[in-house]
């Protein structure tokens, strides 16, 4: 729920900027590039910090080698991708590659559900919410990417 809630705060904290007078974020998928940046550097340091990174190499289907590798190699993707998305020409970009690497790292999502982990001491989110969670994600990424 946190990356939610960090998606939205700092979209509403963008769009209050703009509509301020902050020229730069003076509409509305400026401010959704900022707040999925904010979500993307929130997850991105998960993956680098405990209790989270532990959850999140548990997550990582057995099929799947080096869990710790891809667990960090995904979060210096999403750190990157949430500095791009800041900066205005390469921003479209980024959201498009952050909708990609979001998509391949559902099944690991999927994963986690059905096993039940615990991501650092809490449950993860069940399939039904972690699915629409992402169909969120997914769209603001679509609507950074493909917007005007």
């Amino acid at each position: 729920m946190a990356p939610l809630i960090t998606l939205i705060a700092g979209f509403a904290l963008a769009r209050i900027a703009g509509l301020a007078g902050f020229d730069p974020l003076d509409g509305t998928t400026d401010a959704l590039r900022v707040g999925l940046a904010a979500m993307f550097a929130l997850t991105g340091l998960a993956h680098f910090t405990e209790p989270r990174r532990s959850g999140l190499v548990a997550m990582v289907p057995s099929r799947l080698p080096r869990p710790a590798l891809l667990v960090s190699v995904t979060g210096v993707l999403e750190l990157a991708g949430a500095a791009a998305l800041l900066i205005p020409a390469t921003a479209r970009w980024a959201a498009a590659g952050l909708g990609l690497l979001m998509l391949a790292m559902f099944p690991a999502n999927v994963s986690a559900a059905r096993r039940r982990l615990n991501l650092g001491g809490r449950p993860v989110t069940p399939l039904g919410p972690r699915t629409a969670l992402q169909i969120a994600f997914i769209a603001t990424a679509a609507v950074i990417s493909f917007g005007t």
